[in-house]
């Protein structure tokens, strides 16, 4: 019944965990819930180098939603291999490796990395990031430049390649064609939206870093907009990711047309919410008689 295919890989269920709230999985497997349990754990962003991030404060609370600018730090591709993946193997993970870069060359080379990891199951490709060659342009903006990312990760990394759409994008369905035609095997969407918060009695920003990335309910609106409108453009599947709190949220997402979703913020509130979304989503299915979540997605009925 929740069973679902996304580009070769077959997932238990439709529920991931987003990249970045997630860690690479230690902290939760045993102590939270089995991560097993998993449609897919999307690790941390991962780049060629060992990245330690922005200064603190990095994280912030907001209404319906939160700030974080983190600023991608991770252990670097190498280690990840070998120090982190096997634990993921061990638990019975389905894995997702995030990745990043500076240059299309530096995707290629963390994809090179990953290539010969078969617990490596699939690469998601954050195109979010500035292209230092190009003055600093956003991958995610560009359809030419992330077609180009995609591309030169596709010659590197031979299984499920994932392709995460920045919602900074003026034309989704153009961006998501784009990847489709550039050798993507699915799309997800949106990544956070740049914001900042400001703290009135000291006058100041609240995150060191000035801005960082608003996630959570706030911007589930926009999201479900962007996955329907991607959807539509494209015959490979999209996977929802915005604001997932609960199981009706995911749900709508399925409507939308996304093939699957991914909790993000909803982590932190609580921390077994992927389980109890993946819960919910059998019930609704078994209340409203769907054998298949494929039968669910995009049956959006129109507007009255």
């Amino acid at each position: 019944m929740l069973s679902v295919e996304i580009g070769g890989l077959k997932l238990k269920n439709p529920v991931m965990v987003a990249s970045g709230t997630f860690g690479y999985g230690e902290e939760f497997h045993g102590s939270i819930y089995d991560i097993a349990k998993l449609g897919a754990v999307v690790t941390k962003g991962i780049s060629l180098e060992v990245r330690h991030g922005n200064p603190m404060p990095r994280v912030a609370e907001t209404a319906s939603g939160m700030l974080n600018s983190i600023g991608l730090a991770n252990v670097g591709a190498e280690t990840f291999v070998r120090e982190k993946v096997p634990f993921l193997a061990e638990a019975g993970a389905t894995v997702v490796a995030n990745i990043l870069g500076r240059s299309e060359e530096e995707y290629a080379q963390v994809a090179r990395i990953l290539e010969p990891c078969a617990d490596v199951h699939a690469v998601e490709i954050n195109i979010s990031c500035p292209n230092v060659k190009s003055g600093g342009v956003q991958f995610g903006t560009d359809p030419a430049l992330a077609a180009a990312v995609t591309r030169a990760v596709r010659k590197e990394f031979g299984r499920t390649l994932i392709v995460k759409l920045s919602p900074q994008c003026s034309d989704i369905p153009a961006m998501a064609v784009a990847l489709e035609q550039a050798g993507a095997d699915a799309l997800s969407l949106i990544n956070s939206i740049p914001a900042m918060a400001i703290d009135a009695k000291s006058r100041r920003p609240i995150l060191a870093n000035v801005t960082g990335g608003l996630s959570g309910p706030a911007i589930k609106p926009i999201a479900l907009r962007m996955v329907y409108e991607a959807s539509r453009a494209v015959d490979i599947p999209v996977i929802g990711i915005g604001g997932i709190m609960d199981a009706t949220d995911a749900i709508e997402f399925i409507l939308a047309g996304a093939v699957a979703v991914q909790v993000g913020t909803a982590n932190f509130v609580r921390p077994g919410a992927a389980v109890e979304i993946i819960e919910g989503i059998e019930l609704y299915c078994r209340e409203n008689g769907v054998s298949s979540i494929r039968d669910l997605a995009g049956a959006l009925e129109k507007g009255g």
